[in-house]
């Protein structure tokens, strides 16, 4: 099944692909791989999720669901670059960024809302190597921020 047939038999929508929201591109593509800036939990301009968590603004299974909202940004953008998210041969690497209190020690659980997802569209192709960090503040008050590395086709 191809991915993008595989998000709406999820039940998830591919967004428009955001803007970039400062001095970058979204994508930049060196031989066959697809670098993609970090994307934040908004759509349509307007945030999903955002506060610390382990402080009782957001808990680990809301920001979970922040981390597939930065998933599906950076799906937009990936489509957006090369027409259609058939041509990802899979995913190489993922960086999230989990917004949270001083000590907070599940940002890897946290990411795991992201890696589960790219799991779920892509199957194997979806596994990938990671680094999840808790960071004391992201961009617009952001409770997630993610950054992929894919490798295309061809």
């Amino acid at each position: 099944m191809n991915p993008e047939a595989k998000i709406a038999e999820l039940g998830l929508t591919l967004p428009p692909p955001p803007a970039a929201a400062g001095s970058y591109v979204p994508t930049v593509r060196t031989g066959n791989l697809l670098y993609c800036a970090g994307t934040i939990c908004a759509l349509n301009g307007q945030m999903t999720h955002m506060g610390q968590v382990g402080g009782g603004e957001q808990t680990v299974a809301t920001a979970q669901k922040a981390a597939e909202v930065c998933v599906l940004n950076t799906l937009a953008n990936i489509k957006a670059a090369v027409g259609s998210l058939d041509q990802v041969a899979r995913i190489v690497f993922v960086s999230g960024f989990v917004n949270a209190v001083d000590g907070f020690s599940d940002s890897s659980a946290v990411i795991n809302g992201a890696s589960d997802l790219l799991v779920k569209i892509f199957g194997e192709a979806g596994k990938h190597a990671r680094a999840a960090v808790a960071v004391n503040g992201l961009p617009r008050g952001s409770t997630v921020e993610v950054q992929i590395v894919a490798e295309l086709k061809g």
